[in-house]
């Protein structure tokens, strides 16, 4: 089932996603070369809790911890723990949080101390394939219009689009319809909707597009051991076109 949300709803949303860009914000200013994916991950709680929100993904399928801290060849879902961070990693942080009945979620990958230029080469347009696709995301749209846009912008950097996992929908549940692949022909797809809202994001790998899930049933790597970068942004569909929720102070 598809969720329009009215204007009091997309601004409980975003509340939740605030607190989500907020969270972001502190974390990326404790990254860097010896910090643990565990401290990150107490740093995020204590963060969220003492902010009124409650740590969406801790329990959620019975998923350890408050944020997916995935390193170099991590794609999504990685469980925290004593990984150390080392210079010239990368690293995507997923969050999502719930607050009053309302989720909001997001991520970012960050660079950790001084990395290669193929890293930031990856960051960026990885965060332009988002933006890409964020564009497209206007009623009377089809989904497929997000999902174009974002391959299409990737292949044309030389880069591989994951496609086993996907967007979603977003509101009183973490994952509401319609799925948001982020590959695909435009014109296709469920009629985009005004009142929707989405969580859109894209998983770039620089090698082929091949994921695995490791054997703790969370973590999912590249096939082939190649960087992957990972952003996303919560974004509702409004009369005048898409409105970023999870947008940083500034953005």
């Amino acid at each position: 089932m598809v969720y329009l949300r009215d204007r009091r709803e997309i601004e409980a949303i975003r509340v939740a996603a605030q607190l989500v860009a907020r969270t972001l914000d502190m974390l990326g200013r404790e990254i860097r070369p010896g910090v643990t994916t565990a401290a990150l991950d107490r740093l995020a709680e204590t963060f969220i809790r003492d902010h009124g929100g409650r740590p969406a993904f801790k329990g959620y399928r019975g998923f350890p911890a408050t944020i997916c801290p995935s390193v170099n060849e991590e794609v999504v879902h990685a469980i925290p723990g004593p990984r150390r961070l080392d210079d010239g990693d990368m690293i995507g942080v997923d969050v999502g949080v719930e607050m009053n009945g309302y989720y909001g979620d997001s991520a970012r990958t960050f660079a950790v101390g001084e990395v290669s230029a193929e890293v930031r080469r990856l960051m960026q347009v990885t965060r332009e394939a988002l933006l890409e696709g964020v564009a497209r995301a206007r009623g009377g749209n089809r989904v497929g219009d997000i999902s174009h846009a974002i391959q299409t912008h990737v292949e044309r950097n030389g880069f591989s689009i994951v496609r086993a996992l996907v967007g979603h929908g977003i509101g009183r549940e973490m994952h509401e319809e319609p799925q948001v692949p982020n590959y695909g022909p435009p014109d296709r797809g469920p009629r985009l909707m005004i009142g929707q809202v989405l969580a859109i994001e894209p998983m770039v790998n620089v090698g082929g597009p091949e994921v695995v899930t490791q054997p703790d049933g969370w973590t999912v790597v590249t096939k082939d051991g190649s960087l992957s970068a990972h952003f996303e942004h919560t974004v509702a569909l409004g009369p005048n076109g898409p409105e970023i929720l999870s947008a940083a102070e500034g953005e």
